[in-house]
């Protein structure tokens, strides 16, 4: 079932929102304001309408742009870090590892390594693999390191 084209418009709203400002803290709350629903009713229709809970969408945009930065500037991740909304430089860092397998530092030095010896592959296929994986929550991914187990469904993460 998808949501009311009305609704759709709204959180499309929301969603632009997030992209335009993902520095900012966008609680559920304030983006529930934004479509006029209540808090628990735009959760769900925001999961239904894009795969990803608000919060793991705004994650993932946060980590896109960190990303970009860390290989596009010579900022100082931490600096990159507070600009791309975290508060914490230790918790940017952990999320950021445990979203793209890799350090920020390691990134922005395998971009820099990458740069100097130019493959063949198309540049839209590069970012499409540096996209950041939320399919699952980031809590989860650690549950499963944690205990050892993988789900059937998704493939073993390599470290």
């Amino acid at each position: 079932m998808s949501p009311d084209p009305k609704l759709l418009r709204r959180l499309l709203r929301a969603k632009d929102r997030m992209d335009a400002a993902s520095h900012e803290d966008w609680p559920v709350r304030r983006l529930a304001e934004v479509c006029a629903v209540s808090p628990p009713h735009f959760a769900r229709a925001f999961k239904q309408a894009f795969g990803l809970p608000p919060h793991r969408y705004l994650l993932t945009r946060r980590i896109e742009r960190a990303a970009a930065l860390l290989r596009e500037t010579d900022q100082s991740v931490c600096d990159i870090a507070f600009q791309t909304g975290w508060s914490s430089l230790g918790t940017f860092g952990r999320v950021f590892r445990e979203i793209t397998g890799t350090h920020p530092v390691q990134l922005r030095r395998d971009a820099r390594a990458a740069m100097a010896a130019p493959g063949l592959v198309p540049e839209c296929v590069l970012g499409a693999a540096h996209r950041p994986d939320l399919s699952i929550a980031v809590s989860e991914k650690r549950r499963r390191r944690a205990g050892g187990t993988t789900s059937a469904t998704e493939p073993e993460e390599v470290a």
